[in-house]
């Protein structure tokens, strides 16, 4: 559980024990680490099922979203799925209000997913922005109490490999955590330059169409 964002609400209830450490859950998780690990072991299921067993070949939609969170961690927590109804930030910086998802997740439907999935056929330029535009947008949002971040990469992957990529490699941004935030923040600006360079990073080589 990470514990670095301000959260009120009936969403933020803590598993009893857990010195408000880990988020209340179906498992009685009550350590960080453990909390941790199941989230990683239920997260490479869900990689399983929708980037080999049931690949979305097709436009992604906030419904989408919606269930692949559902299956990830509708097992821990009542809530999965479900849009947040509790605001969040980090340090000083907000995420959009928990009014307003509803509302931003039809805009980024619209002007995110169906503009840019099926990604196939785009050029490495394209798919760069596409990627990078989507990722932002998602991010800014945080349309889920936990595993926003998780959640927006496994959309940027999808989207990688219908651009015949492979999944992207985060390896760069994991090691410059503040540049990877501050492209997020100048996403805000509509400055998407940024996290273009990041997605650029992080992104092999584009196969030619069978």
């Amino acid at each position: 559980m990470d514990n670095r964002y301000a959260i009120g609400g009936a969403q933020g209830a803590f598993e009893p024990g857990s010195d408000e450490l880990v988020l209340a859950n179906k498992l009685a998780i009550t350590s960080p680490d453990d909390m941790d690990e199941a989230e990683l072991v239920l997260l490479q299921q869900l990689y399983e099922l929708v980037l080999v067993d049931d690949f979305p070949d097709r436009q992604i939609t906030v419904a989408d979203l919606q269930d692949w969170h559902h299956l990830w961690l509708g097992n821990v927590y009542d809530w999965a799925g479900c849009v947040r109804s509790v605001n969040m930030s980090k340090g000083d910086f907000h995420f959009a209000a928990a009014a307003q998802i509803p509302r931003l997740l039809d805009g980024f439907e619209r002007d995110c997913l169906t503009r840019f999935t099926p990604c196939n056929g785009l050029s490495r330029a394209d798919l760069v922005e596409a990627i990078a535009v989507t990722h932002i947008e998602l991010i800014l949002i945080h349309p889920f109490r936990e595993g926003n971040g998780r959640l927006s990469r496994l959309l940027a992957d999808v989207m990688a490999v219908q651009g015949g990529a492979e999944p992207l490699d985060y390896s760069a941004w994991d090691a410059n955590k503040s540049a990877y935030f501050a492209a997020i923040q100048a996403g805000m600006q509509c400055d998407y330059q940024p996290m273009k360079y990041w997605v650029d990073r992080a992104l092999g080589e584009i196969s030619a169409p069978a």
